[in-house]
């Protein structure tokens, strides 16, 4: 497969360290009947050793096509389609992830999310598998570390914030390895993190109204160093928050996401 320069408009940093791509194959860890969907496969680091694991692990149940790819590199798709060609069928869907219909692309069966995401939309690209997180058993991603950081953060950290709570309230997020620089060409500036998200059952969010839930989120961290009684002055009451379990003099970065549920559930109009 021709080498290409990697694109700094689209944010491209080619993973090519051999060790750190065969520790995502394991964490993934395919198996027989799996559908996975792979976004920004790139120059097909990943895309050929998932591949080569599903074949190796399905036998007579690998499914066709055996992976997806979301490309949106016009100048990447000849390379996938030698692989698909060479190696197993890959279906190839030219676009931007943003555009595309998961729900419509999983069809019947539910789909797996894996990716080396751009670092520069990955927060628009969680968000976004998050809406169609009904079709999705799990997702594997690598994400600039102080994202990975931010989604896995606990109350109280430094870096429990809105993204956090955001992401916490719909799957459960677990921070798995870390990925030095060097094993991307061109290596970035900052370390990355391999993360797994898990979608919750929908029955088991318990969030009545979903815009409510993230405005009050956004508000709620918009000036870290208010007190919730002025941050969210402008969307409840102290007594509301009251009767979520929550203190109004406390500042935001201290409330789990069961409380920012109940207090949403609470303001909510619905």
């Amino acid at each position: 497969m021709t080498q290409l320069h990697a694109k700094k408009q689209l944010g491209q940093h080619f993973l090519h360290d051999a060790g750190i791509i065969e520790k995502i194959v394991r964490a993934i860890d395919p198996k027989p009947g799996d559908r996975l969907v792979e976004i920004g496969p790139g120059q097909g680091a990943l895309t050929v050793p998932l591949l080569r694991r599903i074949l190796a692990v399905a036998g007579d149940a690998t499914p066709s096509p055996a992976l997806s790819v979301i490309e949106f590199d016009r100048d990447l798709i000849a390379g996938l389609e030698h692989i698909g060609n060479t190696i197993a069928p890959l279906r190839i869907v030219h676009a931007d992830v943003l555009t595309v219909d998961l729900t419509e692309l999983a069809g019947p069966a539910p789909i797996r999310l894996v990716g080396n995401l751009p670092y520069n939309i990955s927060s628009p690209i969680l968000f976004h598998a998050l809406e169609h997180a009904g079709v999705i058993t799990d997702m594997h991603f690598m994400l600039q570390k102080e994202v990975v950081d931010r989604m896995a953060a606990e109350p109280g950290s430094k870096v429990y914030g809105r993204l956090s709570v955001m992401l916490q309230a719909y799957a459960n997020v677990q921070s798995l390895f870390l990925v030095p620089p060097g094993a991307f060409r061109p290596p970035p500036k900052v370390d990355s993190a391999v993360v797994r998200l898990l979608p919750r059952p929908a029955a088991r969010i318990g969030i009545r109204d979903t815009a409510c839930f993230a405005r009050l989120v956004k508000a709620a961290f918009g000036q870290r160093r208010k007190t919730l009684r002025n941050a969210l002055q402008d969307v409840c009451t102290p007594e509301q928050m009251e009767a979520a379990g929550i203190d109004p003099s406390d500042r935001a970065e201290r409330i789990d996401v069961a409380r920012f549920i109940a207090l949403a559930n609470i303001v909510s109009p619905s």
